[in-house]
């Protein structure tokens, strides 16, 4: 690595751009006071990061921009840039998680800019970048804040004047020891962030834990939910699968009675109609034809009754007569004349009566002889005619008699006849009878079918509406279990052979799912299970990040552990080696004597805690942790001076520059800027001095100012500043007689 070159632009006194090329190990820089040589010294104060304005002359950062002239106008900011020669890519620089990263550039430019406003712009090769940055990029090459490696006249005993802690820090930041401390500042800023992150996060997930907590019971209680669906859904498909083959084979049996019953209702009540119509006509016309009958044979029976009454009169009366003819001696009662007439007159009643069959004028007729019979009674007389008179009643009596008996033989007949007839009725009757039974057997089955009817259409209704039960238990329970519920055909299962009982049961058991599943009152099963498992991931999250920032914090912890460790052995080195060379360079300076630095510890108590009246009343720990620093030995040759206190001016200046360029010997510095250091020694000194240059400009590029002409002939390019009549510092590239003069 190499510095390149520097450009001024509006920095103090540089109104215009104005570079500085470093090409020579040493460069010197000359020119009469108040020119502007020690603005370049500032300038590389400026762009590598300082933060006081005391120590570039100022107080505001309006101060570093030129103020113009009466020629030159007032700048509008100020800028410097430093160009390094980076081919063999030493910068380094460490993102935010400690991650180095590779600079890869040939040349690396660092810029500042600085407004009148106070704003600060830090550039890296153009791009703005942070402070920050900056020092870490540099301190890649032991360039650090303390400005070891820029010396300003009157600074050079800075280290001898510092406190043992600040020694320590100027010794550590020459050591090269400033970038493990950044990265110690870092990780100790990780640490801190960490270990707030772990509260933070530890927060977050015990606020997290009650609505995680909430959630996952919501969550088991959809598993739950889910296991009652998986359940219902397995219930569902065998209960309409055993519904669905009872609805369907319900509906070919019915299919198959309805027809049946019907047919058979047609039939029988066809058969009821054709049966008896004919019978019960033949039976009221025989019927009748017996009652006519029994009529004629009850007429004839009177008839014939009133024939043997008459029978009965006659012959009483022959009796009567012959009685009365024996007691007359013959004598007649009745004239022959009247017995005569009564016998004709009966004569012709038995003719008309013969030759009716009408029984009711039969016993008119009947009823006629009688009166006649009556009056030959009465007129009945003795004498010639009682003769003929028994004669007719012997004829009337055989008359009657014939026809009583052939009355009897008629009546026989109608008997017969009316006997016939009650055969054949009750024959009829029987088969009426019989065909009643049969009649009344098929109106039982009659009503037996129409019952079978109703009940079969009962049956179609009831299957109707279980088609129609059946349909909704499928939108129902598509509603509660999704889609896969009509794959019912395919339950997992035998479901076949399930009786009624069983499929009520089921029924049941669904039911009692569906009640369930009612009463778990879950919201939106989607919109919940979403939340949880985006807390449950974050919560998941945060634990893998609590994680993360434990093995972080230990890794950061051991990394620290690391750091502070290597940057003791580097110090207990790196002191040993600026021993050496500070040895070395005190000799040289002094023509003997002895010059060492030692590591001590210093133990300091806590301020005693007092009240406003200044009264002690409390006292913290006595001691706090020890800190290290650095103590100054010398020991002049011919002189029993030890004690810093006890040197003078120059000596202390000697000691200080001796020290200074024993640091930079033992780390060097890509470059040294050194402001007049040589200004208080004598020639004699300034030889030494110059020996010490060469030496160290065999490590580090040397920017020397200096009005001492021993110096300069050891530089290989002269820069002189001058102030023009614009007031602006120019830069000059002079040879070195050139420089001795304007030196003068």
């Amino acid at each position: 690595m190499r510095l390149k070159h520097i450009e001024l632009n509006g920095f103090k006194s540089f109104s215009k751009k104005t570079p500085l090329e470093f090409g020579n190990k040493i460069v010197c820089i000359v020119g009469p006071n108040g020119s502007g040589k020690s603005n370049v010294v500032e300038a590389f104060r400026f762009v590598l990061g300082e933060q006081s304005m005391k120590s570039m002359r100022g107080k505001l950062g309006a101060d570093l921009i030129f103020k113009g002239s009466k020629t030159l106008p007032k700048g509008s900011r100020a800028s410097v840039a430093v160009y390094f020669d980076n081919s063999d890519r030493v910068f380094k620089l460490w993102n935010d998680d400690g991650t180095d990263l590779n600079v890869n550039f040939d040349t690396i430019s660092i810029g500042r800019e600085v407004y009148p406003d106070g704003v600060n712009k830090y550039l890296l090769n153009g791009e703005e970048v942070r402070l920050k940055d900056v020092q870490s990029l540099l301190a890649s090459l032991h360039i650090g804040s303390s400005g070891h490696h820029i010396i300003s006249q009157g600074e050079a005993d800075r280290i001898l004047n510092a406190n043992p802690k600040e020694r320590k820090e100027m010794i550590e930041d020459a050591l090269g020891l400033k970038i493990y401390q950044y990265k110690i500042r870092e990780t100790e800023r990780k640490l801190e962030r960490a270990e707030e992150n772990m509260k933070e996060v530890g927060l977050q997930r015990r606020e997290n834990a009650p609505h995680l907590a909430f959630l996952r019971k919501q969550v088991e209680k959809f598993q739950k939910v889910k296991d009652m669906r998986v359940e219902l859904l397995d219930l569902y498909k065998k209960y309409l699968f055993a519904e669905n083959a009872y609805l369907e084979k319900e509906r070919k049996m019915l299919a198959g009675e309805g027809g049946k019953i019907k047919s058979e209702i047609a039939k029988i009540e066809k058969e009821i109609s054709g049966k008896s119509a004919g019978n019960e006509a033949k039976e009221d016309a025989k019927l009748k034809e017996l009652q006519n009958l029994e009529q004629e044979v009850s007429n004839m029976e009177r008839l014939k009754n009133e024939l043997v009454r008459k029978l009965g009169r006659i012959e009483g009366m022959l009796e009567a007569e012959e009685t009365r003819k024996e007691s007359r001696g013959g004598e007649v009662v009745f004239s022959g004349e009247e017995v005569g007439q009564v016998l004709r007159e009966t004569s012709e009643y038995i003719k008309e009566a013969l030759e009716n069959e009408s029984i009711p004028e039969v016993r008119a007729i009947l009823e006629k002889i009688r009166m006649a019979l009556a009056t030959l009674e009465k007129k009945s007389a003795k004498g010639e005619e009682g003769e003929n008179a028994i004669r007719e009643l012997k004829k009337t009596k055989d008359e009657v008699s014939g026809e009583i008996e052939k009355l009897s033989k008629k009546e026989e007949e109608f008997a017969k006849s009316a006997e016939n007839l009650k055969k054949e009725i009750s024959g009829l009757v029987e088969r009426s009878r019989a065909e009643e039974r049969e009649k009344f057997e098929l109106k039982v089955r009659h009503q037996e079918l129409v019952s079978a009817l109703e009940l079969h259409k009962v049956r179609e209704e009831n299957l109707r509406a279980g088609v129609e039960t059946f349909k909704n238990e499928i939108r129902e329970g598509t509603v509660l279990v999704g889609e896969e519920i009509n794959d019912y055909s395919n339950p997992g299962g035998d479901a076949s052979g399930v009786e009624q009982e069983d499929r009520k049961e089921m029924k049941k058991a669904i039911e009692k799912l569906k009640i369930r599943l009612e009463d778990s009152g879950l919201g939106s099963e989607h919109d919940i299970t979403a939340e949880y498992e985006e807390v449950n991931a974050r919560d998941e999250f945060l634990v893998k990040e609590l994680e993360d920032l434990k093995q972080s914090i230990e890794g950061l912890e051991t990394l620290m552990a690391e750091l502070k460790e290597k940057i003791n052995v580097k110090f207990q080195e790196g002191v040993k080696k600026i021993n050496k060379e500070f040895q070395e360079f005190f000799a040289l300076m002094f023509g003997g004597g002895t010059g060492n630095i030692k590591v001590i510890e210093e133990v300091k108590r806590k301020q005693v805690i007092t009240d406003e009246e200044g009264e002690e009343i409390a006292l913290e720990d006595e001691e706090t942790k020890p800190e290290q620093g650095i103590e100054i030995n010398v020991s002049l040759p011919h002189k029993k001076v030890k004690e810093l206190q006890s040197l003078s001016g120059g000596e202390r200046s000697l000691t200080s520059i001796a020290l200074l360029f024993a640091m930079t010997q033992v780390n060097p510095p890509p470059f040294l800027v050194l402001d007049e250091t040589d200004a208080a020694l004598d020639e004699a000194n300034s030889r030494k001095y110059g020996d010490m240059l060469e030496k160290l400009s065999s490590e580090s590029q040397l920017i020397v100012v200096t009005h001492n002409r021993e110096t300069m002939s050891r530089a290989g390019v002269l820069y002189g500043v001058t102030i023009g009549a614009d007031g602006a510092s120019k830069l000059l590239s002079v040879r070195f007689d050139e420089a001795v003069s304007i030196a003068k």
